[in-house]
């Protein structure tokens, strides 16, 4: 017999003045679904999942959670302030029994638990909540954007440990591979209506623009209707003195349902516009090395960029990425080599803080003062590449209306920062654009448009960036950081570094087994079994092995100290019983692991 859905909506409507955030919404979410929510910036995708969540209460409607389950949010602004660590603030909700859990998940994602709230940054406060989920294991996971400021490792040891799950999970993210890896349904908030899809994130742009062609479709009917309705009003009928008023009433009708459409939101207006040009030479990096103290940044890197080139910078956080961006446009030294700039070069630079914006000003204020000429923030106009605007008219070209021109930047959402200082940029000529993290937080058809808008660009880019999917459709070269000072170029994006190092490795290991080959004597019968060639995805699970066991090993020791407690068993039975099965079935996990490495290994050293 099928179990009853973990969560049940009915009838749910919500607005906050206006038009509703989404009206007469039913859904359910049943055991191990994997959901992603998706919808434009400012939707009420957030918002959505603080109803699922309980934290606001709907205007109508009914929510049901079947008894005994548990529903997490990740909170991305969570309140830390009583509390000394962030670890202290994981580990709030959760039995001692699995504080390991705590420490594994936040070595997957790189989050110092003895870092101090009033320190951390807004990416490290974010990761405490995700941790604190994970930890926790609620039936149900109510994830908004947790792979922001996560760099792509952190990402793949997330998305692995989010696909390995048994339990329900509804996800919001910008993240476009992150979502077709892990998701198989749809929920997709539009202009007041959540709409419901049985297949994952891979097949909702293809569902989303069927979609609007038949809104199109029928708004061109409806158009129609209303002129021909409008015309024998007008016209009446010849011979008849009285007008057929059930006729008046519905053209009235038509009329009112045009007028009851939301109009969908355009794509913001955003260009670059021709610039004058640079030279062709960017800039010429010859045998640079950067170290701060014992920690290699980069060492003997050479690297030529020409104008209308694409470069990626891709590796951990922490690895020096901004540091040889800085090397890149001149405003760092390096400690050994030559770096020359071209000619003619314009810069405009996105940084990921978004320290251009000054919280306390309006959005009027950012794009009209201008201290190094002298400009107060009062003026009506803008200029856009040498060129008066109003700042109303231009701030609508990026999706703000009048009301948000007055107010302060600090009210914000992050993609909305994210598209203001985009304005800030577009407004001025450039030819050269240094871009650190610009896809946080901005929606899928934003991004559609940025990526069309870095295609169309005549300039050069360099560009910082985790998303993986952003990186195959942008950049032409990829400048990996691999560790110990180690930064090499790679010709394309995030999948072409990808694939020349996996036959790196191949080639690498198929010299070293060769050399191994020539050095025995093997039999007939172990040289047929050797014309098996071990796979790509199989290499790539050998080296994701080691890791794994690494970690089950952790959880041992954990629980194994956990079980070494005195009195355990006497004054806390239930715990000494859940830390003993949890034990048996690591053991178990173990076991299979080194089997897996040693068949591996094995096919490895025979192909």
């Amino acid at each position: 017999m099928a179990k009853p859905p973990i969560l049940t909506l009915t009838d749910i409507s919500l607005s906050f003045g206006g038009n509703p955030v989404f009206d007469n919404l039913g859904m359910t979410v049943q055991e191990s679904d994997r959901v992603c929510l998706v919808g434009r910036n400012g939707s009420g995708k957030s918002t959505l999942m603080k109803v699922i969540a309980g934290l606001i209460e709907p205007d109508s409607g009914d929510i049901f959670l079947r008894p005994g389950q548990k529903v997490g949010y990740m909170d991305q602004h969570p309140d830390l302030s009583s509390f000394k660590t962030l670890g202290d603030y994981a580990r709030s909700e959760i039995d001692p029994i699995d504080f390991y859990k705590v420490d594994i998940i936040a070595d997957g994602l790189k989050l110092n638990l003895e870092a101090s709230p009033t320190t951390a940054s807004g990416g490290e406060r974010r990761r405490s909540a995700l941790v604190k989920i994970m930890a926790e294991e609620p039936e149900l996971m109510l994830l908004d954007e947790p792979t922001n400021h996560l760099d792509i490792e952190a990402i793949q040891w997330l998305e692995d440990e989010l696909r390995q799950t048994k339990k329900a999970f509804i996800l919001i993210s910008h993240d476009r591979a992150f979502l077709r890896n892990l998701t198989r349904a749809t929920l997709w908030v539009d202009r007041g209506k959540v709409r419901q899809n049985p297949k994952g994130f891979e097949a909702f742009e293809d569902w989303r623009d069927k979609t609007y062609d038949e809104e199109d479709q029928q708004r061109h009917k409806l158009n129609r209707l209303i002129k021909s309705e409008a015309r024998w009003a007008v016209e009446g009928i010849s011979a008849r003195r009285k007008r057929n008023q059930g006729r008046v009433r519905r053209l009235m009708d038509l009329k009112d349902e045009k007028s009851g459409q939301i109009k969908r939101q355009g794509a913001a207006a955003m260009e670059f516009g021709d610039s004058p040009k640079s030279g062709k030479l960017i800039v010429d990096v010859n045998n640079v090395s950067k170290a701060y103290g014992d920690k290699n940044i980069v060492n003997d890197l050479s690297i030529k960029v020409t104008r209308g080139e694409r470069i990626a910078l891709v590796g951990p956080n922490g690895v020096g990425k901004t540091t040889v961006l800085n090397i890149l446009t001149g405003s760092l030294s390096p400690d050994k080599g030559t770096v020359r700039l071209g000619v003619n070069l314009l810069s405009a630079i996105f940084d990921q803080n978004r320290s251009a914006l000054n919280p306390g000003q309006t959005l009027w204020e950012s794009l009209t003062e201008d201290k190094d000429l002298g400009v107060s923030g009062k003026n009506d106009q803008i200029m856009v590449r040498g060129k008066p605007k109003h700042v109303v008219g231009y701030l609508k070209e990026f999706l703000f209306d009048e009301n948000q021109a007055r107010g302060p930047i600090s009210v914000l959402s992050g993609g909305e920062k994210a598209r203001l200082l985009l304005s800030r940029i577009m407004a001025r000529d450039s030819n050269l654009l240094v871009m650190d993290e610009p896809t946080n937080d901005l929606d899928v058809e934003t991004l559609d448009l940025l990526q069309e808008i870095l295609d169309g660009y005549d300039g050069t880019v360099l560009l910082v960036s985790h998303d993986r999917d952003f990186l195959d459709r942008v950049a032409t070269t990829t400048l990996a950081f691999e560790g110990n000072g180690k930064v090499i170029p790679y010709a394309g994006g995030w999948s072409d570094y990808q694939a020349q190092r996996k036959l790196q490795n191949g080639d690498a290991i198929q010299s070293k087994n060769n050399k191994k080959k020539s050095q025995k004597n093997i039999n007939h019968s172990i040289t047929s079994k050797k014309n098996a060639v071990i796979t790509f995805a199989q290499l790539d699970r050998l080296s994701k092995l080691p890791s794994l066991i690494e970690r089950t090993e952790t959880e041992i020791t954990k629980l194994e100290e956990f079980l070494s407690q005195e009195n355990l068993f006497t004054e806390h039975p239930e715990k000494f019983q859940k830390a003993t099965d949890g034990l048996i079935e690591r053991h178990e996990i173990l076991s299979n692991l080194e089997t897996e490495w040693i068949e591996l290994e094995s096919l490895n050293q025979e192909s």
